[in-house]
């Protein structure tokens, strides 16, 4: 039994193969299935199965492509209530690949119709955990209330966690390998390992909080507080993992390009992923500031936590070059299906914001109305101006109507990124008011 972890940065997110006999079996694969059939190739290896232990809502599963571009079995809890293709595989239910057999258990907590697999050939066990035992953490109970075939409350997912840990890896071996969906960064869960993508579940069960001995209640409350906010596409994604998703190269086939653009419709929005530097030299009006800078930003969760599932955009890239880039990054959520356009922009003077003038703002903060948009953990944790209004970014947009206008406005975050993004959307919304972005100087008030 071969094993290779594949992991998608931006969205903290591992997927997996498994090669035993020649035969190759995939778990949680993310959108784009290419790399996967590269190592097929690469390992003389046929995919014949994809396991998804349950429907994700970060990030969209490439499960049905796979499907039908490789005739693999599709296998998932009956729980799902899956519209593709599939077979059921809940607790017990086994199959033969190559030399490796794979067994399901029903791990319900972080949703109603999670499982883990466990891969087993001759003395090395593997289970592959999803989004229910990280290392260091357990998955958040609280995305299914709204979303997916079967819906749960946060409460009744939290004690379905506790039972889980309490019983159902009881019987398994410390040796066994635990390799999970996510690692830090991802907002599925709120204290997984920074030093780890994989363990032990004998190291779990000494370093991980869910193993050691609680109450139900103590249990409850400890996982239930502080999770990290829910971006708008979580619910979305769910859905379309249920589904199935579209062919991506047919879906991204779709999007027509436009060269040197002068102009585009504020409606649909205007999303412009160039470093704020360019952005605030020159841009559409209306356009909001979503940086895709760096193959490690986290363009996705951000896009999809400030753009509503339903809206409809239009994409601005610094060079063409980059387009397929972009998509590609968008797809991972899902919105491909809503980008109207891919624009790069001509060389016209469009629209510039102001400049922030930082020592007239250090000497008369009062004269400003100060925006803060961290999260309301951080915030928690001190504000940074005592007279700061705070709204986190994934909010904003929804609550302009709580910032007064009489004054000029600055933004800040905790170091530029979300306070370039925060600023754009107040200029969209305020054109008659001066807005100004704190960005990286925030650092001279900490």
């Amino acid at each position: 039994m071969k094993i290779k972890q594949f992991e998608y940065e931006p969205l903290s997110h591992f997927s997996y193969a498994i090669i035993s006999d020649g035969k190759m079996a995939l778990v949680d694969p993310e959108r784009n299935p290419l790399q996967y059939y590269k190592y097929a190739e690469d390992n003389d290896a046929e995919i014949v199965a994809v396991f998804e232990t349950h429907p994700h809502a970060d990030f969209v599963s490439s499960h049905l492509q796979i499907h039908k571009e490789t005739g693999a079995t599709l296998y998932c809890s009956k729980k799902t209530g899956a519209d593709y293709p599939h077979v059921a595989f809940d607790d017990n239910d086994e199959v033969v690949i190559g030399d490796c057999t794979f067994r399901a258990i029903n791990t319900p907590g972080h949703s109603p119709d999670s499982i883990t697999i466990i891969a087993s050939e001759e003395n090395k066990t593997a289970l592959f955990t999803g989004d229910t035992l990280f290392v260091g953490d357990v998955g958040r109970p609280d995305l299914r209330e709204k979303a997916g075939h079967m819906k749960a409350k946060r409460e009744e997912l939290a004690k379905m966690m506790y039972d889980t840990m309490q019983n159902k890896f009881t019987d398994l071996p410390d040796t066994a390998y635990v390799y999970p969906a996510h690692g830090a960064g991802s907002l599925c869960g709120k204290g997984m390992s920074e030093d780890a993508s994989s363990s032990t579940l004998g190291n779990e069960r000494i370093g991980n909080w869910a193993f050691k001995k609680q109450t139900e209640e103590q249990f409850v409350n400890h996982l239930l507080d502080s999770q990290p906010f829910i971006p708008h596409y979580f619910g979305y994604n769910v859905d379309v993992n249920k589904n199935g998703a579209e062919n991506l190269r047919a879906a991204l086939g779709k999007i027509q390009c436009k060269m040197n653009a002068t102009e585009a419709a504020q409606d649909p929005l205007i999303i412009d992923i160039r470093d704020e530097e360019n952005f605030k030299k020159n841009h559409l009006p209306g356009s909001i500031n979503i940086m895709a800078v760096s193959d490690t930003s986290k363009f996705e969760t951000w896009l999809g936590s400030i753009v509503q599932p339903d809206e409809k955009f239009h994409l601005v890239v610094d060079a063409i070059e980059n387009v397929e880039r972009i998509l590609q990054r968008t797809a991972k959520i899902g919105y491909e299906a809503n980008v109207e356009t891919v624009l790069t922009l001509g060389k016209v003077n469009l629209e510039k914001s102001p400049s922030f003038h930082l020592e007239a703002f250090k000497k008369n903060p009062k004269d400003y109305t100060i925006v803060d948009v961290r999260n309301e953990s951080e915030v928690s944790e001190g504000k940074l101006f005592e007279n700061a209004i705070p709204i986190p970014l994934h909010q904003l947009r929804e609550n302009t109507n709580e910032i007064p206008t009489n004054k000029p406005i600055v933004v800040h975050c905790a170091g530029g990124y979300r306070s370039a993004a925060g600023t754009s959307i107040l200029q969209k919304a305020f054109e008659a008011t001066p807005i100004y972005d704190l960005s990286d100087d925030v650092k001279d008030f900490n």
